[in-house]
């Protein structure tokens, strides 16, 4: 069956809260409501959110709606930035650029790309070790860790240039047999599913 993972949309950003424990705005809070018909969502039967409040509070809109719990692993978080907290936009786009283009090496004293994408990696085969392959689940993340996933998936050399577009609120799907990667980021108000041929 066919592993989803989906980035959590807008949060509602305040400087004066750990970037972890930002909510999603009322924005993202209606993106994914939007969703919560379509054909490929309605199939998920397991959840499996990040320990942070804008993951969990995406995870939570969609497990009410279906009905079914959701699980917390809180190994997929984002990459680690607590060194610099919060940042402004253009001084954030250039510390991610950093990221993405020395993955071995910790910019801004932020986690290492590679360390982060292991850590994620390794969370999510610990999550299949345990899942029964012929249901559908989804993973609600993060952007970074989520590209540096997609990167594995695809067998693709760590790069910005598998980044979601639009910051937010995008879905890839995966074959859970295999770990193939099955598409691209695609934003979730448009997201239609993929079939497991393609």
């Amino acid at each position: 069956m066919i592993g989803y993972y989906l980035t959590h949309p807008q949060v509602a950003i305040d400087p004066n809260i750990p970037v972890p424990d930002w909510p999603l705005s009322e924005r993202g809070r209606a993106r994914i409501v939007s969703a919560l018909d379509r054909p490929w969502l309605q199939t998920i039967g397991r959840i499996v959110s990040s320990a942070e409040r804008k993951a969990m509070d995406g995870a939570g809109i969609i497990a009410k709606s279906l009905g079914i719990p959701f699980e917390i692993a809180a190994e997929t978080g984002e990459n680690d930035r607590s060194a610099t907290g919060f940042l402004e936009r253009s001084a954030f786009e250039h510390a991610a650029d950093q990221f993405f283009a020395f993955p071995e090496e910790s910019g801004n004293g932020w986690e290492r790309a590679m360390d982060a994408q292991n850590r994620i990696v390794s969370a999510v085969e610990r999550i299949l070790a345990g899942h029964e392959l012929r249901t559908p689940m989804l993973l609600v993340g993060h952007g970074g860790v989520g590209t540096l996933l997609k990167c594995h998936l695809a067998q693709v050399a760590i790069s910005r240039s598998g980044d979601q577009p639009g910051g937010g609120g995008n879905v890839y799907a995966f074959r859970l047999a295999d770990r193939k990667l099955l598409c691209d980021w695609t934003p979730l108000d448009s997201f239609d599913g993929v079939s497991l041929e393609d």
